[in-house]
């Protein structure tokens, strides 16, 4: 059966790929070298409608949908890979608010993500607790009118530039996935601050901070839907987030696929260019094909969240899929450069330290695969 893109799909495609070549891509080396966060295109982006993308109008979105959401990060990532991740994560933001926030909250807090009034992002992960959220020890302790938070969160995007945080945290005495809780915290909050900055091997314009809460305090009104609800706010968001990171996936792996290609086309050897060797076409036949296939799993993914059926399943095999494609296509495209490949001098040395991050980050392929086996044999 054919996978039909409509108008307004491709309008959205075009869109952010022009926007991509022109204020991305021509800059996304040396933002990627110095490591600077394109801020101020950032909220170019939030004025396009691309960091409320799956957000209804009427709460500040677009509204553009899950598929439109796939096409245009894949664009981005193309072009600039840690800008996509922030888009990703901007997005991603916006889901506890969407589905699970007051109307009060939406109209205090999501609105001004999904129109990118302020930009959001996304705090689970800390020294003890990665791919297991079980392990979540931010304590949120509650006191009068409100709760007193304590401890940290690490490798969280664009912390440090973030205007609203939504993060979870623990309130409850079991251990576990239980007694997780998810809140809003905004910057300037009495008791929270930055710490650290991460310096990666890729997707170096993209910040990646600690955050500290020490005694800082939030009021009750902040809490998402009620206490213990953290863990299941957090899966749900993630489902969507892991669209996102194989949208990214796949906008890398197609870069890398042009590079190759561009590459093998002028590269001469033993007096012909290296594109009319058969182990070179194997290589660029064997990565058209993994990225066509990562699409159309990535695009399965998106079409059930857009009609509103389940799509854990989905997301995690696109995820699982792409990320890992993503670094096959990235290997053999630099493989291609051969030497010329393993100097900055050539965009394939960025392409390939920006694609090794996406089998770890919105859960690792290891749990892609434990999250899939469970939804299978669940029937």
């Amino acid at each position: 059966m054919a996978f039909q893109l409509t108008a307004e799909h491709e309008m959205v495609r075009l869109m952010a790929q022009d926007f991509a070549r022109k204020e991305l891509e021509p800059y996304a080396a040396y933002r990627d070298q110095e490591e600077i966060f394109p801020l101020e295109v950032i909220r170019k982006m939030g004025e396009l409608g691309l960091l409320g993308m799956m957000v209804p109008s009427e709460h500040g979105g677009s509204g553009a949908g899950a598929i439109s959401y796939c096409l245009a990060l894949q664009e981005i990532a193309y072009a600039c890979a840690s800008t996509a991740v922030t888009m990703s994560v901007a997005n991603l933001s916006c889901e506890p608010l969407l589905n699970f926030g007051t109307e009060e909250q939406k109209a205090s807090f999501l609105n001004s993500l999904a129109c990118g009034g302020k930009l959001g992002c996304f705090a689970i992960t800390e020294p003890g607790a990665g791919s297991d959220p079980g392990g979540i020890r931010l304590k949120a302790e509650e006191r009068d009118d409100r709760y007193i938070l304590n401890g940290s969160k690490i490798f969280i995007t664009h912390g440090a530039y973030a205007d609203i945080i939504n993060l979870i945290a623990r309130t409850g005495p079991e251990k576990g996935n239980k007694g997780l809780s998810a809140f809003i915290v905004e910057k300037g909050m009495h008791g929270f601050s930055v710490g650290t900055k991460e310096h990666k091997m890729g997707l170096r314009s993209s910040n990646t901070v600690e955050l500290l809460f020490e005694d800082c305090e939030v009021p009750r009104g902040n809490l998402i839907s009620r206490p213990g609800q953290g863990f299941k706010i957090a899966m749900a968001a993630l489902d969507s987030g892991r669209i996102g990171i194989a949208s990214q996936a796949i906008g890398i792996a197609r870069a890398c696929q042009d590079e190759a290609v561009r590459y093998a086309r002028q590269r001469k050897q033993f007096g012909r260019t290296i594109d009319s060797f058969q182990a070179i076409q194997w290589m660029i036949a064997d990565m058209a094909t993994g990225i066509e296939a990562a699409y159309l799993l990535t695009l399965q993914a998106a079409f059930r969240k857009d009609k509103g059926l389940p799509f854990t399943k989905e997301a995690s095999m696109a995820k699982l899929f792409a990320s890992e494609l993503s670094n096959q296509v990235a290997y053999h495209a630099l493989q291609i450069h051969g030497g010329y490949g393993y100097t900055k001098e050539f965009k394939i040395e960025r392409l390939y330290r920006d694609a090794r991050v996406t089998t770890i980050y919105e859960g690792t392929s290891e749990v892609q695969r434990l999250v899939i086996a469970r939804e299978v044999m669940r029937g």
